[in-house]
Formats: structure tokens, sequence, C-alpha cells
């Protein structure tokens, strides 16, 4: 369960915001391997999960797109109902408020839940990592 960063984006919610981002990535050649994006009040944050950080932080500094950085975990789950409850008990357990969750899963394997969290060396112990 490694520790990883997040890309950070605070944007105006409007249409082409995200294709303008995702674009810029593409055309650098950096992957997303995860993404969660939320509005709230007119306002957009975007959190991206990429190969490269550092590459696509200088992609996106580029084109004029301001961004920061955020550590995150990662944890490997049971693809079966109840799993994700189990992971953010242990986190509720050590007291690690959780920013922001998201979770990919195939029909088969393991699904992967990325964490936000106030806390991450505490949560990579929490966890068990």
């Amino acid at each position: 369960m490694p520790k990883v960063t997040h890309i950070v984006l605070n944007l105006e919610s409007k249409p082409g915001v995200l294709a303008n981002v995702a674009g810029v990535l593409g055309s650098a050649g950096i992957n997303l391997e995860g993404i969660c994006a939320a509005e709230s009040a007119g306002r957009g944050k975007i959190r991206l999960l990429v190969a490269d950080a550092a590459k696509a932080e200088s992609a996106l500094k580029a084109a004029k797109i301001r961004c920061g950085r955020e550590e995150a975990v990662t944890v490997a789950l049971e693809n079966r109902p109840g799993a994700m409850a189990e992971a953010a008990q242990k986190l509720a357990k050590a007291r690690i408020n959780i920013k922001c969750a998201y979770a990919t899963t195939g029909a088969t394997g393991p699904a992967m839940a990325v964490f936000t969290v106030s806390n991450v060396p505490k949560a990579l112990a929490a966890l068990g990592g």
C-alpha cells in the first residue's frame, strides 16, 4: 500500500476545463491512473493520480494551469461488499480524517482505493502498510 502524490487543481467549473487539463497531460505523454473531480459553489477541485507527478506538474504549469500536490495512500481491497467500510473503519479507529476517497474496480480482481487523509504516515500504519 504505497503513499502516492495527487496533482490538485482548483479551477472554475465550466465546460471544457477537464478536457483541457486531460489534453495537456495526454499531449505530454502522461497517463491518468486515477481522477476525482468534484464541484462546489462554481469551483471544481480535481485530484489526479499520475505515474509521474513532477512531469504532470511541469506540463500543467507550462500550459498556465496552476496546480499543487497532495499526499494520499492507496490500498488494494477485496472486490466484495463491505471492503471499503472495513478500510474506512480502520482509519476512523486511528482517528484519521478522510478528506477524499475514490476507488476503481473491474469485474474481477481487487479494487484499488485512494484516500486523501489528514495524516498519511498514521494512515499507512492503520491500514497495515
